[in-house]
């Protein structure tokens, strides 16, 4: 398990990764209008399976940790942002 702060909230979560984290909370990765930041950085959709949440363990890949913000917001919302 994993913890994290997730839209201020403190969570421990099994996922390892973005879009696993998406999936397991109802959140289909694919959807428009939806971002990831990580520490405050935005993290781009393509490294969204790639990038892993750092659990002190390994260097083989991307890894990210701390702070998620999860912002998912409706077309029409988006509109007049």
């Amino acid at each position: 398990m994993t913890r994290l702060k997730i839209n201020g909230v403190d969570e421990e979560v099994a996922a390892t990764t973005i879009a696993q984290l998406l999936v397991a909370r109802g959140i289909d990765p694919a959807a428009r209008f939806l971002a990831v930041a990580v520490n405050g950085a935005v993290v781009r959709r393509t490294s969204w399976d790639e990038a892993v949440f750092n659990t002190g363990r390994g260097r083989d890949r991307p890894a990210v940790a701390g702070r998620v913000t999860l912002r998912h917001c409706e077309q029409s919302e988006a509109i007049s942002q």
